[in-house]
């Protein structure tokens, strides 16, 4: 039709980001050469007034006031969706399925030498139990055959088939770190090297949150059992147990929001609060999931022999959409502030080595439609 414009295609719109983010980088890479500000801390020229920006000259997410959240949360969604997050979390999700037997195998050879084989398998069926029954019995139905294998002396094929399963494992971890970058409008600059010994300790930090998960979720219960703790004693324990397994869960996140992108490390307290709001809306969305599969789905129906596989999934699906959101969430949190985010000392804006950390947004609200929603103005 004419004087109708022509549509943009996906490819056009991934190969402008793609652009528009190695722009960033290469203009960060110049402003860091240039010789650093007197006073890092003093506020840079052309600041947005806090009523434009509320919380840009906070020094912590909890200094930042409402209406500061309010163009967080709006910047954020419409960056998820403008990196194709969505996307990149089936994924990522897909990756994460692959790496899961491996992690599986990795952990149940690592307690298996302080315990037996039927314990492992009881107890790590007992923490499974959380998850939709079609994905438990799957995970099930692996640990028997894995348990069925696996031996508790540490010889040298145990050693390997450890080291082997873990390097299996690294690579879902892998995925998972180039996505959390891209969430934090990085350019990947790092090695292989670099990359997959990063990968490896992240795979190596959650099969530890694994066997803490596993300790609190199956082992602790049978301990509490044998204490006289009184009815009120036994539910402030139940309820400091959970409560310890989501720190351990938020504290893991937060690592991974510090370590994954190709950055200067965000301060901790610029990746806690994120990591502690998407655990608490990951516990409600796994509940609600479990309920509706266990009652109303139909997957065993639909999928046959294979719905434990498509749940797990689906699970996974979920898991990994709330991580990349909530790293996009952080990002934008340290977007919002002038103040220097990163680790070591204040630095000024342009020479703190982060995209986010370096810039301000053009636009503190996106607009409807717009194809770079939260393009970076270097002040």
């Amino acid at each position: 039709m004419t004087g109708t414009r022509p549509r943009e295609s996906a490819v056009d719109r991934i190969r402008e980001r793609v652009e528009e983010k190695a722009a960033r980088r290469a203009a960060a890479r110049e402003a860091a050469t240039r010789p650093p500000a007197a006073d890092p801390d003093r506020p840079p020229a052309g600041l947005p007034t806090p009523e434009q920006l509320p919380g840009v000259t906070a020094h912590s997410p909890t200094h930042i006031p409402w209406a500061g959240w309010k163009q967080i949360v709006k910047r954020s969604w419409a960056e998820h969706n403008a990196d194709n997050m969505p996307i990149i979390a089936g994924g990522v999700a897909f990756f994460g399925f692959l790496a899961i037997f491996p992690a599986l195998i990795a952990s149940i050879s690592i307690y298996g030498l302080v315990a037996s084989p039927e314990t492992v398998t009881e107890q790590v069926e007992s923490f499974s139990s959380q998850l939709p029954d079609e994905a438990a019995t799957l995970i099930g139905e692996q640990l028997t055959s894995i348990t069925e294998n696996s031996g508790s002396a540490l010889t040298f094929g145990l050693i390997t088939s450890i080291l082997a399963a873990l390097w299996s494992a690294s690579g879902g971890v892998g995925n998972l770190v180039t996505a959390v970058n891209l969430a934090y409008d990085e350019v990947e600059t790092r090695g292989f090297v670099k990359r997959k010994l990063l990968s490896l300790g992240l795979t190596l930090g959650a099969v530890v949150f694994v066997l803490v998960a596993l300790t609190l979720v199956a082992v602790v219960p049978a301990v509490l059992e044998d204490l006289p703790l009184g009815v009120v004693g036994t539910v402030l324990a139940q309820v400091a147990r959970w409560g310890l397994l989501f720190v351990v869960f938020a504290g893991s996140l937060a690592v991974l929001y510090r370590l994954a992108p190709d950055r200067d490390a965000p301060q901790m307290r610029w990746v806690s609060l994120g990591s502690l709001v998407v655990t608490l809306v990951w516990a409600a969305v796994s509940v609600g999931f479990s309920i509706y599969v266990n009652n109303f789905g139909s997957y065993d129906k639909t999928y046959g022999a294979i719905a434990g596989v498509i749940v797990l999934m689906l699970w996974l699906y979920l898991t990994c959409y709330l991580v990349l959101l909530g790293a996009e969430i952080n990002a934008e949190t340290e977007h919002q502030t002038a103040v220097d985010t990163t680790d070591g000392d204040p630095a000024p804006m342009g020479a703190r080595g982060a995209v986010v950390a370096d810039t301000l947004p053009e636009k503190p609200e996106p607009a409807k439609g717009d194809s770079s929603p939260t393009a970076k103005n270097a002040s």
